[in-house]
């Protein structure tokens, strides 16, 4: 049962007059002439404490009461006569369908120039989606035709769709572990892996006298680099080592898939080795293996080569270095920008001529005018082509400019500039052709002022006069801030010890190595010896 309410008892013992409803708070609706108004939804009697006034209907001596809130108008409507009007009369109601009509006329053309910007700019975002759906167009029409796609006017390899190759791909060269050397491309390395690979394939089915196709081969290949692997491959294979391979174009080949005939043509593969005389027919062994492999890599370090050369010669001043002393590449020469190797043409199966066009039924019984007939249709084709090409011979192409300093040598000395650039050319000179104990030598010249830091310290902290060289590069190796063997270790004490008798001793007592050390020297003036003697280590 509900609990009766403290304002129904008011309600039942003081019944006054209907309270008067409320104002509605006007919804901000643009207003139509063809819908009125929704009517104000009245309060119940009795939902309020208080007694209410009865509703006074407006007459002309008394006018009705001002509303509360009034709508804020724009100045010039206010102070115009028509803004004087009572709220709720006829005029008021009629100024106030004017103006929502402007106002929301102005909402319009608000959105209307949002909605043009945002136009421009979807028209501007499909213009560019149509140009670079015509890039890829082309290129896979470059892909299709056989072409490399690289990007020439980036000078950058390009990926298989146009796009720009990796990173580590681009920079492959960067990231080879060791010492710097005659660092192959990755494209040119991940070529030689697939000359390996193919060679095993064709080796193993050579040796069991079975025919070697490309598609057996392409299907070996693909299986064991999980790489694509295309005719164009074995082209560039041809182009670094045309005589690995015989290639041919044959049918009749026993092949066990549906797909392919036995009377189409297909290409056959076959490694060209040397026979001896008298002796029966050659496998193709493990020896032959690594022999062809080192062959192939030769040539494709050659090819490097060559494109180093011209890189060489057009640095100024001009540099020339001896084939047999280059040991790396100079430091300016991007290995893997090295351009693509151009694919050999493979042998092709021959056309079997089928005439299934009235163009071709044409082109063939051309072949049968007579000789005479003949003639005076070419003589007439070669006055057309004359009188259709113009006689005046091209424009001369503009000369090459001459070089000029860039604006921030401007009023440098050109003497100056000359010895700089000598000086600089003789340095990477020296470091194209060094050694690689050379190399592992200036390594260790770099690492002795910390070593020899490290070292002091270790002898204060021990207080001994000598430690053993195996305590001693223990104790060092634990220190120093890269991983170095413990053989690697002695020989920097060694290299120490030579550059520096007088602070660091070795004495040898029956079996083991003492190592002695001046603690007393000034450790500022060791430093300073060690790192001139690396500079002009390095500068030989």
């Amino acid at each position: 049962m509900a609990q009766p309410r403290l304002t129904d008892f008011f309600a039942r013992r003081r019944p006054g007059p209907r309270a008067a409803p409320p104002r509605a708070k006007p919804a901000w609706r643009t207003p139509s002439p063809a819908k009125p108004a929704p009517p104000t939804p009245a309060r119940t009697p009795g939902g309020s404490r208080k007694r209410a006034r009865p509703p006074a209907e407006p007459t002309r001596d008394h006018p009705a009461p001002p509303a509360r809130r009034r709508l804020r108008l724009p100045a010039d409507t206010v102070s115009s006569p028509s803004a004087l009007a009572a709220p709720g009369s006829p005029e008021e109601a009629t100024r106030s369908a004017g103006q929502l009509p402007c106002l929301a006329a102005q909402q319009d053309k608000a959105s209307s120039k949002v909605t043009l910007s945002e136009l421009k700019s979807c028209l501007q975002r499909a213009r560019e989606l149509g140009a670079r759906a015509q890039e890829l167009k082309a290129s896979a029409q470059r892909k299709d035709a056989g072409e490399p796609c690289v990007l020439e006017d980036q000078g950058q390899p390009a990926g298989p769709c146009g796009q720009k190759a990796p990173a580590y791909q681009r920079f492959h060269a960067l990231a080879q572990p060791g010492p710097p050397g005659l660092v192959l491309p990755y494209k040119y390395q991940v070529l030689a892996e697939m000359f390996r690979s193919m060679d095993t394939i064709v080796g193993m089915l050579y040796n069991r006298s079975e025919t070697a196709t490309f598609a057996k081969v392409k299907q070996g290949v693909q299986d064991m680099m999980r790489k694509r692997f295309e005719e164009r491959n074995v082209g560039q294979i041809r182009t670094v080592y045309p005589a690995c391979y015989r290639f041919r174009q044959e049918r009749n080949v026993p092949t066990f898939k549906d797909g392919v005939k036995r009377s189409d043509y297909q290409l056959t593969i076959e490694p060209l080795l040397d026979q001896e005389a008298g002796s029966t027919a050659p496998q193709l062994t493990a020896s032959h293996l690594l022999r062809r492999r080192q062959v192939f890599g030769q040539n494709l370090v050659e090819r490097v080569r060559e494109h180093h050369r011209a890189f060489l010669a057009s640095l100024n001043p001009p540099m020339v270095v001896p084939e047999d002393q280059l040991t790396r590449w100079h430091p300016h020469f991007n290995v893997d920008e090295v351009p693509d190797i151009e694919p050999a043409e493979l042998p092709q199966p021959p056309t079997t001529e089928k005439l299934a066009t009235a163009q071709e039924v044409l082109a063939r019984a051309r072949s049968l005018m007579s000789p005479r007939m003949q003639k005076a249709l070419s003589d007439l084709a070669l006055r057309t082509a004359k009188s259709g090409s113009p006689g005046s011979p091209g424009p001369a192409p503009p000369a090459t400019p001459p070089a000029t300093p860039p604006a921030a040598l401007k009023g440098v000395s050109q003497d100056l500039l000359e010895r700089i650039r000598c000086k600089q050319s003789q340095k990477q000179l020296a470091q194209m052709t060094r050694q690689p104990e050379q190399e592992r030598r200036l390594q260790r010249l770099e690492r002795l002022p910390e070593l020899a830091r490290v070292l002091r310290g270790i002898f204060v902290s021990e207080r001994k006069p000598a430690l053993t060289m195996e305590v001693a590069c223990a104790r060092m190796a634990g220190s120093y801030r890269a991983a170095l063997s413990l053989g690697e270790m002695e020989k920097h004490v060694q290299l120490l010890s030579e550059l520096l008798p007088d602070w660091l001793s070795l004495h040898h007592v029956r079996t083991d190595t003492y190592v002695k050390l001046d603690k007393a020297a000034d450790l500022a003036g060791v430093l300073a010896r060690l790192a001139h003697l690396a500079r002009a280590e390095a500068a030989l």
